[in-house]
């Protein structure tokens, strides 16, 4: 294994320092680990490290674009080694935007089983503070094998934060809104940049499940989240009859002075409308009530508006289509703008944000499979709320609401 300055030793013995530039910052916790991993001079542990996380193949976008065709892994010649390398990049090191190269995810075992049979290097972040040289001969291709199985892929539930991204200010409060789907996916969640997760895969989501081909039925769902027309009308006026009560009543509302109000705004709807109002109301005081007794939610507090969903999906969606080649960094970062100032006008705190967000999330589960279907999907949304709301490196503890 060799550091980004060439020099180490043949085989999976010792490993040189790593070859950081004093004082650099890594720019996510997996150049961290990276660093931390060739520091201690084990070559395994380097592998274990790449294990867990997505690694990137630069492709042209000409390339990816062909139906049903892979590019084959490419190649460098290593001037400091004189070594022909495969070279990939870790998520920090992404270079910015471009409309016609893009990026190809690749997992260690992929790596593996597609390697090129006379390559014998492969080049990790290649030119960077952070490059490390790893044995690809056909023994440690095996090991390779081994660590991603062992792994299990990269990881979800973690919260990734680019330190060379916007860190403060109003883009980066307009990315925040979107990390709960970031943190869900094991994703950077404050950049707009070369790849979402990976090219073929942000097209990919975008046709399902938003049914986005194009550029134009992109800007037209957007359009329709950043009016909250997706998250579902029916639960929203459950919430704002709620909410209008309160404030008639300058008091929360018992259940059955809620149920009683919401009867009154649906007795003109239809019987669909009518039995979906029912349900959500049971569904959201339901889980307001577990919010309540896991501490997250204020014993007097309450969840007034769902758009949280479709503002923190939009989000997503706007870093999805700059990884589709649906727009540019320009236009992307208008529309997180624009999507930072209308959660303000709905929200008051991160915290009501996020509880916002994971009501909906909860809601929307139980009405499709049922309460009990949705429990996993309950745990996961508690702990990423925790992790966004407790965290001391979240943006939601770092960055100002107003």
């Amino acid at each position: 294994m060799t550091t980004g300055n060439g020099t180490g030793t043949e085989g999976s013995g010792a490993v040189a320092p790593a070859h950081a530039c004093p004082g650099t910052v890594p720019p996510t916790g997996i150049e961290r680990a990276l660093s931390a991993a060739v520091t201690g001079g084990d070559a395994d542990a380097v592998v274990e490290v790449l294990a867990r996380t997505r690694l990137y193949v630069l492709v042209a976008r000409l390339h990816a674009d062909i139906p049903g065709w892979t590019a084959p892994l490419p190649t460098i010649r290593d001037e400091a080694t004189r070594r022909t390398c495969v070279p990939v990049l870790t998520p920090g090191m992404l270079p910015p935007w471009h409309p016609e190269w893009v990026f190809r995810a690749v997992s260690l075992g992929e790596l593996a089983r597609t390697w090129p049979y006379d390559v014998r290097r492969l080049a990790v972040n290649h030119g960077t503070p952070y490059a490390v040289t790893v044995d690809a001969r056909p023994k440690r291709l095996k090991a390779w094998l081994k660590a991603d199985e062992h792994s299990g892929g990269h990881e979800h539930g973690v919260l990734l934060t680019d330190n060379g991204g916007p860190l403060y200010g109003p883009l980066a409060h307009g990315l925040a809104l979107g990390a709960h789907l970031a943190v869900t996916n094991g994703l950077v969640w404050n950049r707009l940049g070369a790849a979402y997760e990976d090219y073929a895969t942000d097209r990919a989501r975008l046709r399902s499940p938003w049914g986005i081909p194009h550029r134009a039925e992109y800007r037209d769902r957007l359009a329709s989240l950043m009016k909250n027309q997706l998250v579902g009308r029916v639960q929203e006026t459950v919430l704002r009859t709620r909410h209008t009560l309160t404030a008639r009543l300058g008091r929360t509302p018992v259940r059955e002075e809620w149920s009683d109000a919401v009867a009154r705004a649906f007795a003109t709807r239809d019987a669909d409308d009518r039995a979906l109002a029912e349900r959500s109301l049971h569904h959201i005081a339901l889980y307001e009530d577990r919010l309540r007794a896991e501490g997250v939610l204020a014993p007097d507090g309450r969840v007034d508006t769902l758009a949280a969903f479709d503002l923190g999906r939009a989000v997503n969606v706007v870093r999805l289509a700059l990884g589709a080649r649906y727009g540019d960094p320009r236009e992307a970062e208008q529309d997180v703008l624009r999507l930072g100032e209308l959660a303000r006008e709905s929200y008051a705190s991160w915290a009501d944000f996020s509880l916002g967000y994971l009501m909906a999330r909860l809601v929307h589960r139980a009405e499709d499979d049922g309460p009990e279907a949705a429990e996993p999907t309950y745990r996961q949304s508690l702990a990423e709320h925790r992790i966004l709301t407790e965290d001391p490196t979240s943006p939601y503890r770092n960055i100002p609401w107003s």
